[in-house]
């Protein structure tokens, strides 16, 4: 290795004309080489002892600055390199040196990996010292198996099949016993997400055992005045504090686990990349960053991520390129800061997440839940079918892989389960079919202003038609008619194809008939329009109502025997909406987009052709993976419907590899009782 970076500096030197190699001694050949060498060496020596306390110094700085700091930093390290120098130090810029110690690295990483100093058995086995370090410092091993649950984050489970059938996965095709006669070591089970078909509401329900009260992905909650929205810190930290205040149990990992890359800790005592922890600045608890310490620490992990990040954002620069000149349909804006943040998702999250959780198998932890959001990411602007999102679920199924060669070298047995929270839906945006968004076709139903471009649409000019109508309509029970103000104005949130309605102006949830009242050509707007497959709002008369086309008015206790406009959103649909109406944050207004069963599209409120949060297609089908080791999830009459109902069957499946000692969860109908 050390022989290589040698040669690296000399031949950069002949390279770059900024970049010199002197001795006082002379400028032969020989003369030159020995600067070479103890310039390398002092930069290999460097990058041992000095780069982890640098690490652990910037353990504050948010990822994405972090990437782009290594450079910089391996470039001052190399400055200090060259200056150790005894004799006569090189000459170099600070740009070149940045240029020089990127290089150096890189050639030192694709060398080791070649010489098998840097390999992943290399990395392994540094894993395996630390282990044996942990180990060492706390109890033995137990000797039962540990488990460890990976979250493919957005991967339905049509999806799954699909990439399995063209071979880009085939780590899971093994597991499956897919093309050849091998016996299969997994089983494959869909499952139904909640109506809130996203992380926040899925994830939470998993690893705490209660996702009530989370209607979509982002709802105002009117006691609070205030916006909820799952992956904000904050509220993160509030939807776990009332599931555990719910349940009266801190979660899925309690006992010996480690969370690794979630929204929720799942009341585990390890925690990396938890985004509700985030906030908190003091205390022992405060390990959200420590994952990056624990990766980062390792000059040549943080240059070999760094490399790959810069690759990954020219590769998103790319492919969005191609499809604006080839006019791939549909298709939405890809620029701003958007390549950096699918980069940080495909790459730094994955490497960081894969690595704590090789750690957590090699320290022999019980239980271990870890996401991996790349697909997600990619999926929402490529689309979930995309060549572009099947490229993300080939290095998924690599980091499968590494992670089970791990297993076979932990000191204790291990189960791997892979899941997802749900799936995704495709289908171009609800402004780019109709020219307009909800916001503004909720402003043109309640009669105020809305863009001029938005008011030119055909739906526009439909609503302002019905606005007029009803204004000119008598008011049946007297008195004067109500004339919407500034103050009164609705607050509209998206949450895939979810859309959420609310008045912030009003205390309580408002009823049909209120809104009927203050918006009369509102919730007709809303439900005759083509893009919105139905409406659901609370009734006075009747509790909650589901509203469509053409005047339905269909009761939720009536769902069973008369579906309406739900009929084409499957089986579980009614359940889900009923669920949802009876939580206290429920907004004035739900409005689920269009759903083609045929094609299985929705159009997303949001600037997404690949989206989920609601009712329709692949978004509501994730999946579950598991060993055949342990029981099937339910029996061939049941279906796994609910992320409650999949946290107790990992519940189940924990006290079954001899996991923590907790109890497992009766079911709703006997809580009920």
């Amino acid at each position: 290795m050390w022989a290589v970076s040698t040669a690296t500096m000399l031949a950069l030197a002949g390279l770059l004309p900024d970049f010199q190699l002197r001795s006082a001694d002379g400028d032969s050949a020989t003369d030159i080489a020995m600067t070479a060498a103890f310039g390398a060496g002092a930069f290999g020596v460097l990058s041992a002892l000095v780069w982890p306390l640098l690490v652990r110094l910037l353990l504050l700085v948010p990822a994405l600055v972090l990437g782009l700091l290594v450079f910089f930093l391996n470039g001052g390290l190399l400055l200090v390199a060259l200056r150790l120098n005894p004799t006569e130090r090189g000459a170099v810029a600070w740009e070149t040196a940045v240029v020089v110690a990127a290089a150096m690295s890189a050639v030192a990483s694709a060398t080791g990996g070649a010489l098998a100093v840097r390999d992943d058995d290399a990395y392994r086995r540094r894993l395996y010292r630390l282990a044996d370090r942990r180990r060492g410092s706390g109890p033995p091993c137990p000797p039962t198996h540990g488990t460890v649950f990976l979250q493919l984050d957005g991967v339905g489970h049509d999806v799954l099949l699909d990439a399995v059938g063209k071979g880009l996965m085939p780590t899971i095709a093994r597991w499956l016993g897919t093309g050849d006669r091998a016996r299969p070591t997994h089983r494959l089970t869909p499952w139904r997400t909640d109506w809130s078909s996203q992380t926040g509401a899925s994830q939470l329900g998993i690893l705490h055992g209660s996702n009530h009260d989370i209607p979509a992905f982002r709802w105002y909650e009117k006691d609070r005045r205030e916006v909820m929205v799952s992956n904000r810190p904050t509220s993160a930290a509030e939807l776990q504090r009332r599931a555990v205040e719910r349940t009266g149990d801190t979660g899925l990992l309690a006992v010996d686990g480690a969370s690794r890359g979630n929204l929720f800790s799942g009341g585990a005592d390890q925690q990396a990349l938890v985004l509700s922890i985030a906030t908190k600045r003091r205390g022992r608890k405060n390990r959200s960053r420590a994952g990056y310490f624990a990766y980062f620490s390792d000059p040549a992990n943080a240059v070999r991520t760094a490399l790959s990040f810069v690759a990954e954002v020219g590769r998103e620069i790319g492919q969005s390129t191609r499809a604006r000149f080839g006019k791939v349909r549909p298709r939405v804006g890809r620029g701003g800061l958007y390549p950096l943040v699918r980069a940080f998702a495909t790459v730094v999250e994955r490497d960081v997440v894969v690595a704590a959780v090789m750690g957590d198998m090699l320290a022999g932890r019980t239980a271990v839940y870890a996401d991996l959001v790349a697909y997600d990411e990619v999926a929402h602007h490529s689309g979930p079918m995309s060549r572009d999102a099947g490229k993300v679920l080939e290095r998924l199924d690599r980091a499968l892989a590494l992670i089970e060669t791990v297993a076979e070298h932990a000191p204790r047995p291990y189960r791997i389960v892979v899941l997802s929270d749900h799936g995704q839906s495709p289908g171009e945006t609800f402004r780019a079919r109709y020219g307009l968004s909800l916001g503004d076709l909720v402003r043109a139903g309640c009669g105020l202003p809305v863009p001029r471009k938005a008011e030119r649409t055909h739906s526009g000019a439909e609503a302002r038609a019905a606005v007029r109508a009803a204004l000119h309509r008598p008011v049946e029970e007297g008195g004067e008619q109500y004339r919407p103000s500034r103050r009164s104005e609705p607050l509209v949130l998206a949450s895939g194809n979810l859309g959420l309605v609310s008045f912030p102006d009003v205390a309580h949830r408002m009823s049909k008939e209120e809104i009927d009242v203050r918006h009369p050509a509102l919730l007709t707007t809303l439900a005759n329009h083509p893009g919105i497959g139905f409406v659901l709002v609370r009734s006075e008369q009747h509790g909650g109502v589901v509203l469509g086309p053409y005047g339905t008015e269909i009761p939720l206790d009536r769902l069973d025997e008369d579906p309406g406009p739900l009929k084409d959103f499957g089986p579980g649909a009614a359940d889900v909406v009923r669920r949802t109406h009876s939580f206290p944050h429920t907004a004035d207004i739900m409005v689920n987009s269009w759903y083609d069963p045929a094609e299985g599209e929705v159009l997303a409120f949001e600037e997404q052709i690949g989206s989920h949060g609601g009712l329709g297609g692949g978004q509501t089908k994730p999946f579950l993976l598991s060993p055949v080791a342990l029981s099937a999830p339910v029996d061939g009459a049941r279906e796994l419907a609910g992320a409650e109902h999949v946290h107790r069957v990992l519940r189940r499946w924990l006290r079954e590899a001899g996991g923590p000692q907790v109890p497992l969860e009766t079911e709703p109908e006997e809580r009920a009782a």
